[in-house]
């Protein structure tokens, strides 16, 4: 068991621990400044604790479907193992490299922007800790779906109806053991993914085509293609949120924020063969970039495409200049993510998840965010409604004309000069004074 442990941390935390040394000053830079800037917001318990589970289970479930662990595992099943060893070793390194790496940046950050309890910091912990287990515990049971997606199903429903219930804690507990006993129970093999062999015939074509091999590569990567289709669905939900405020200097953030498309943009750093024979091969540079931008473009178009499609349903009016500002964030997020990609291209990295939560992929929407505002702020004053008319200044003093009306007593609880002569008539007709 401690040898299993020890070749996996050595692969996900260096040979000397030093990455992990590395994340943790990261995260302890990061809560330290979150709290520096007194930037505080409300957050509900049942949204850290789902927040946390599905963040950590996520993570989880995309290391165990790595296929570069496919290696490892394929050495180390050659060998004679006790099956209860393996799994817990195996686990122990996976669910450790999660919570320490992953789940460890998370919580520094929803720690430092909202005021939490004791026993809200370690209902977290303790989420993110069921949530690791939980998903080893599926990921052995994968050839039954169904019971992963009840489970799944009925986990949720718990973090979001009994957060507050004096049984939350005992219930987290029971699906700990709970998914301990499935583990003691599992086979070592039920974790090795195999490369399994194709027996289709695949099509020749006469001629190169490198937007074939884009195609097959978000239908060979289910994880880029669905996280590609939530981008999508993200932009079919944001302007119902900007259509209720009607402030119009949002549009462009929004289509700020559809250009964080995680897998179009680390091509070449998920296939460091095809990196190699891009830079080799001699007039690679101009046939693959120039698709290649084209593809991120074309990923990114279609986000904003939904989006414009979904704001003219809720206003019944798409002005130019906002399709004229989907067409520039798109294609300069494209331009600014082949950059990325061609002369600060991701290496050494261990697991897919390292690519996927890289800092590097927050670059290029953060560049986009920055120009949004700009672009906001000059065209669109949040405090000024497009609509508003500016007054006009006076001739001689600058100052606005104020137009004489007549006064007005409504505000006021003192009566009118009408209201109080008609009162002195009533009161000289009801008792008149004695002469």
């Amino acid at each position: 068991m401690n040898m299993i442990f020890k070749v996996f941390s050595k692969k996900f935390f260096g040979a000397k621990k030093e990455r992990l040394f590395r994340t943790v000053c990261t995260d302890l830079i990061v809560f330290w400044g979150l709290s520096m800037a007194d930037f505080k917001t409300e957050i509900s318990p049942s949204v850290l604790y789902l927040t946390v589970s599905a963040f950590t289970a996520g993570v989880m479930r995309q290391t165990l479907f790595s296929e570069d662990n496919a290696v490892y595992m394929e050495n180390l099943i050659m060998l004679p193992f006790d099956r209860r060893k393996f799994v817990f070793s195996y686990t122990a390194a996976m669910g450790l490299y999660t919570l320490l790496t992953k789940t460890a940046a998370l919580l520094s950050v929803l720690l430092a922007v909202s005021s939490w309890n004791q026993r809200e910091i370690w209902g977290s912990i303790l989420c993110s800790v069921n949530a690791v287990l939980t998903t080893a515990a599926m990921f052995s049971l994968k050839k039954h779906p169904f019971i992963s997606i009840g489970w799944t199903a009925a986990a949720a429903a718990a973090l979001l109806f009994l957060w507050s219930s004096p049984w939350f804690t005992a219930l987290l507990t029971f699906n700990i053991f709970f998914s301990i006993f499935l583990l003691e129970k599992a086979d070592g093999y039920a974790f090795f993914r195999g490369k399994t062999p194709r027996i289709h015939k695949i099509k020749k074509h006469r001629r190169h085509s490198i937007w074939i091999y884009f195609f097959r590569y978000l239908t060979t990567h289910k994880n880029y293609l669905i996280n590609t289709a939530i981008m999508w669905c993200v932009a079919w939900m944001l302007p119902v949120l900007m259509a209720r405020q009607r402030e119009l200097f949002m549009i462009p953030i929004g289509f700020a924020i559809l250009t964080l498309n995680t897998p179009a943009g680390i091509l070449l750093s998920c296939d460091p063969s095809l990196e190699q024979s891009v830079r080799v091969l001699p007039g690679q540079k101009k046939t693959f970039c120039i698709p290649y931008c084209l593809f991120i473009f074309l990923c990114n178009i279609t986000a904003d495409v939904i989006f414009l499609a979904r704001w003219k349903l809720l206003t019944g009016d798409v002005p130019l200049w906002m399709s004229i500002t989907a067409l520039f964030f798109s294609l300069q997020s494209a331009v600014f993510s082949l950059l990325l990609e061609w002369f600060f291209s991701l290496r050494n990295w261990k697991t897919e998840s390292d690519l996927w939560h890289h800092p590097r992929k927050y670059i290029v929407p953060a560049v986009m965010l920055l120009l949004a505002g700009a672009a906001s702020f000059h065209f669109f004053h949040p405090t000024k409604s497009p609509g508003q008319k500016k007054p006009q200044a006076h001739a001689a003093g600058g100052y606005p004309k104020i137009q004489q009306t007549a006064p007005c007593f409504a505000h006021t609880d003192l009566p009118s000069p009408a209201q109080a002569g008609l009162s002195r008539r009533r009161r000289g007709t009801l008792n008149p004074p004695g002469r």
